[in-house]
């Protein structure tokens, strides 16, 4: 079925953003989580069969968005408490990527290394960093993703890494042949694991 993805929001972003905010206390995670709701329901609008239970469709979507909220941050709770000892070898093996990843950043098309520095480098949420550059909800959503995708792509083609559940490096290996743009000079020479 054929969903317009404005008409949606223009007529249920009101009540989902006040049936989010009953859930979640964070505002800013209230504006994060309806852009998730909208995004999902865009991404997946072939699965609506009734076009008369689109409401209820989109609350489902929005429960379950709430759901994964409280579940990503009990398990990073949990997961902190774990870990507690441990940041600093994190803390290293971040130190050494970090170049490397700002100059893969420094050579992403403008409109990509924007939204990758307003967001990872300045804080800026989604929506926010849409409206700096005049984009839409779902236009800044799929600006990120795309700059990250292309950024992974980067680092992919540079080096070998090997990453724990939730997608943390635990390890990386400079490639023999890297990306062209890649100075694995900086890199240390023998493998590294880190041991969370």
């Amino acid at each position: 079925m054929k969903v317009n993805s404005g008409e949606l929001w223009e007529k249920f972003s009101g009540r989902l953003r006040r049936f989010i905010a009953r859930r979640v206390p964070n505002e800013h995670d209230v504006e994060d989580l309806l852009q998730d709701v909208f995004c999902k329901a865009h991404e997946n609008c072939d699965s609506l069969r009734d076009e008369d239970k689109v409401r209820a469709w989109l609350y489902q979507i929005a429960q379950n968005t709430v759901t994964d909220y409280y579940r990503r941050r009990r398990d990073m709770a949990e997961l902190r408490e774990d870990l507690a000892e441990e940041p600093p070898a994190a803390d290293v093996i971040s130190g050494e990527l970090m170049p490397c990843i700002r100059a893969f950043i420094d050579r992403l098309p403008e409109k990509y290394r924007q939204a990758i520095i307003l967001t990872e480098y300045h804080g800026l949420s989604q929506r926010e960093m849409g409206e700096r550059l005049g984009l839409s909800p779902f236009g800044a959503r799929a600006r990120v993703q795309r700059a990250r995708r292309r950024l992974r792509a980067m680092l992919l083609q540079c080096c070998t890494f090997e990453f724990d559940p939730l997608g943390r490096v635990l390890d990386f290996q400079p490639k023999e042949k890297p990306y062209p743009y890649c100075d694995n000079s900086a890199s240390p020479p023998a493998r590294r694991r880190l041991n969370y």
